[in-house]
């Protein structure tokens, strides 16, 4: 089999405190081929971004990976040194954030911060640094760009300053791009345009994707296959169309039951019952036991791990027969 680009292998995520330690992350694998674009979907706190972030090397103190292995092709990066990551930060690994403002210095203007990334991972002089860096914003979709260039970010509508963050992801041709949330601070009518540059520009340049988001409309018009994430743990995994047509997980259903469709006949959609729990009250067994509708004893006391069902993987005890004849009433 062909090597993958990333592969996660049970990441662990802490956060100590003076009660003992709190894993917002819990035993999270996947792996990513290359060209792939992976969607990581789920309520807020389900720990996509966490997982991002870690990825990137780019935890926020006093958050740590606790155990697991992150592999970036053969190269082991989650014990890295600093000085080491931020060699693949950028250069292997771009990062698309929530917010452009986060990811633009105010200060300086859009040619000098491309030309620094530029540089900083590609042996090249300014002059062709500058060429390369107009032609990642004609090819992002900025419209007179050799002239833009100068701007500085407050000079550019929202929409516009975060084709220049994908631009900045880009510019160093990483083989990975991590887009958290890129469209959440943007008008709806700019959403689906910034999807379709960001999808078509890793696409032109055989760059995989992990994109996280909360909007399963976006997933199902951009990624490959998808994750469904939940207190920290992935519930299903599997091609995105076989997940939207036939979810396994209770979980991943409610999700599914609750997105609107012009076919829906009644006026109400389905709503998955409570709220998933703060991580300092994780429940035992399966997190999500306390709102799903076909918990039985063993979801209580015990925590499913993935396993295949027929195109995805699931972590549900309801596709294991002998839990479900053992203990379901």
């Amino acid at each position: 089999m062909t090597q993958p680009l990333l592969s996660v292998k049970d990441l662990v995520i802490e956060f100590p405190t003076r009660d003992g330690p709190l894993t917002a992350v819990d035993g999270v694998s996947f792996d990513l081929a290359a060209g792939e674009i992976l969607g990581v979907v789920g309520e807020s706190g389900a720990g996509k971004s966490l997982t991002g972030s870690a990825i990137m090397g780019l935890l926020d103190p006093p958050g740590r990976i606790a155990s697991g292995e992150i592999w970036l092709g053969s190269q082991r990066i989650d014990n890295l040194a600093e000085e080491d990551m931020r060699a693949i930060r950028g250069k292997r690994i771009g990062m698309v954030f929530q917010d452009p403002l986060t990811s633009l210095n105010p200060l300086y203007t859009i040619a000098q911060q491309l030309i620094e990334t530029i540089r900083t991972h590609i042996k090249i002089n300014e002059s062709d640094a500058r060429k390369r860096a107009i032609g990642l914003l004609d090819d992002v979709g900025i419209p007179a760009a050799s002239r833009r260039i100068d701007d500085y970010p407050y000079q550019f509508s929202g929409g516009m300053r975060q084709r220049v963050v994908i631009a900045l992801a880009l510019a160093a041709e990483p083989e990975l791009v991590i887009a958290d949330e890129p469209t959440t601070a943007l008008d709806v009518s700019v959403q689906a345009q910034i999807i379709d540059v960001l999808k078509e520009q890793c696409t032109e340049r055989g760059a995989s994707i992990i994109l996280i988001t909360h909007d399963m409309g976006v997933i199902a018009e951009t990624a490959n296959r998808v994750a469904v994430m939940y207190s920290g743990r992935i519930a299903e995994i599997g091609p995105v169309r076989d997940i939207i047509k036939n979810a396994s997980h209770p979980y991943t259903k409610g999700l599914m039951g609750s997105i609107p469709t012009l076919a829906q006949a009644d006026d109400r959609l389905t709503q998955i019952p409570g709220s998933m729990p703060r991580l300092t009250d994780i429940p035992a067994g399966c997190a999500f036991n306390p709102r799903c509708e076909q918990v039985f004893d063993k979801c209580r006391t015990e925590r499913p791990f993935l396993v295949p069902n027929a195109t995805c993987e699931v972590a549900c005890w309801l596709y294991d027969e002998a839990a479900v004849k053992e203990g379901k009433k």
